[in-house]
């Protein structure tokens, strides 16, 4: 099987994209340098969005049996607790996973080889890309494991290997941004503490440290600033620290798992595409992980380009729709660099009017917006990465209501699921609230475009949906466009030459018989 698509870097970002790539059709090769998966548990947020693209090639179930949801998010001062958030129906009624769940890296990465181990593929380890050309015919690339080196050609590469990547590097593309003052500990622990049963915290009172469940009952995260003390001292130890951890978390530590320092750097890549290659997650973009962002936006920037590339390859869609990839996520990397770079240097500032404003109002306030209906959902929209929207797309058009072509499907429940269910098919679809007329119903047969009509309810009307409107809705569960006739929705996909998985595969058979 020839190699269609070459990934390199096997963390979340490259799995899940070779996962969805394969869930498509596309025959693909991963790579990474490192003999074997992550034995860290690095990043532990996994935001409801990613949750519903797991929902979609049907992997969420084994997430959530691997991972845990957290009940509660306190926010404590030198006082106490000061706040404590419900999180467990924190978003109900917005998602299929209305909750704050935690899964570590490693066991999240490990859980995305399994299901691609299903699809026929395993990750080519200690294997590096040394080089790489491009021309209109593909990509070659010439890779180097256990000092041998072999040529592969490929249409297309997808650089998914992290913030030195080698992609980046040689695609000559520039990486601005900086990095934080401070130094930032994280420690997997077993302890004990005054900590909600399972819940996560953030302790205020004196330095700034979290407190997350990892895993099992007893079993923490702690992630915390290095006290400005040990500022420049090399080879830095838990124990040199534990006094300050114990402290800032309210945590007694017991035994230490795991330990490492690490700086925080911001930074988002001049270019997410150059030619036949892309920058997918942190090969394009590094930011605090104020929010717990990053993974989640790494996983967003795979699936956005996954179906893409399926169409270009299948002959679905002219090339050009390639092009929508980076301005689709660029925008979203710069507004995230820029709202947890607010949140972070509240959280860090060792100014005294900041640190007042953190230890004496913050925690209240916090809790007085939560408090409120429109403010959690607010809160929630934005942590959980439903809010996300392409707006500005050229894929995106029409209006109505609240709703605009570029925004994520809103979740509404039905009778006898929700209307997020259609969405595995990976394809093109319409859904209509209301009658659909004759004319659709013929018109989208012909093009063996999928219709799902769902009975107008009050539910659909909160979610912002107009009766009888048209949506034609992407494989990756975004609006491309709200129209009142089909024939407005035909000629957006005319302009693409976008052809539905459904009508590509008619057409194959048709050919073969």
């Amino acid at each position: 099987m020839n190699t269609q698509v070459l990934i390199v870097g096997a963390g979340p970002t490259g799995l899940t994209l070779a996962l969805w790539l394969r869930r498509h059709g596309v025959a693909v090769r991963i790579i990474d340098k490192s003999e074997g998966p992550g034995e860290t548990s690095r990043a532990l947020a996994v935001q409801a969005r990613t949750l519903e693209f797991h929902r979609q090639i049907g992997i969420s179930d084994d997430a959530l049996a691997e991972g845990v949801i957290i009940p509660s998010f306190g926010v404590r001062t030198a006082k106490g607790l000061a706040a404590s958030i419900q999180l467990a129906k924190f978003g109900e009624g917005l998602t299929h996973f209305p909750y704050a769940f935690m899964l570590p890296q490693d066991v999240h990465e490990r859980m995305l080889i399994k299901h691609l181990a299903g699809e026929g593929v395993t990750v080519d380890r200690s294997t590096e890309l040394m080089s790489f050309r491009q021309d209109e015919s593909g990509v070659t690339a010439t890779l180097k494991r256990d000092g041998a080196t072999e040529v592969l050609h490929a249409a297309y590469l997808a650089g998914c290997d992290g913030a030195h990547s080698v992609v980046r590097h040689q695609l000559g593309i520039g990486f601005p941004g900086g990095t934080y003052d401070q130094s930032f500990y994280v420690a997997d622990t077993v302890g004990a503490g005054d900590i909600s049963p399972g819940g996560m915290e953030v302790n205020l009172g004196y330095g700034f440290g979290v407190v997350m469940p990892v895993r099992q009952r007893g079993s923490f995260r702690l992630i915390g600033v290095i006290p400005q003390r040990f500022e420049g001292q090399k080879y830095l130890t838990f124990e040199d620290i534990r006094t300050d951890v114990e402290r800032d978390t309210g945590v007694t530590v017991q035994a230490v798992n795991w330990f490492s320092t690490y700086r925080v750097h911001h930074r988002v890549a001049e270019k997410f595409q150059v030619g036949r290659a892309f920058l997918v997650g942190d090969a394009g973009h590094v930011h605090s992980p104020a929010g717990g962002q990053g993974m989640n936006t790494g996983i967003g920037d795979a699936v956005n380009l996954s179906w893409k590339l399926a169409a270009v390859l299948q002959n679905r869609a002219k090339p050009e729709l390639l092009d929508t990839y980076e301005p689709e996520r660029i925008a979203f990397a710069h507004l995230l660099i820029k709202s947890t770079d607010k949140a972070f240097r509240v959280f860090t500032s060792t100014s005294p009017l900041v640190s007042f404003f953190r230890r004496h109002i913050m925690a209240h306030l916090v809790g007085a917006i939560t408090r409120t209906k429109r403010g959690g959902r607010v809160l929630f929209d934005t942590v959980s990465q439903t809010r996300i929207e392409y707006r500005k797309s050229a894929l995106s058009l029409g209006k109505a209501r609240a709703l605009r072509g570029g925004d994520r499907l809103p979740y509404v429940a039905t009778a006898d699921g929700d209307n997020h269910a259609s969405l595995s098919a990976l394809d093109w679809q319409v859904q209509i609230y209301g009658k659909p007329s004759k004319a659709l119903t013929a018109s989208l047969r012909r093009r063996h475009i999928a219709l799902h009509s769902f009975a107008w309810t009050p539910d659909a009307k909160r979610a912002g949906f107009s009766r009888n409107a048209i949506y034609l809705v992407r494989p990756d569960g975004y609006i491309a466009a709200i129209a009142k006739s089909h024939n407005e929705i035909l000629d957006h996909l005319t302009r693409f030459s976008i052809k539905a998985r459904g009508a590509a595969q008619l057409t194959l058979l048709a050919q073969s018989a």
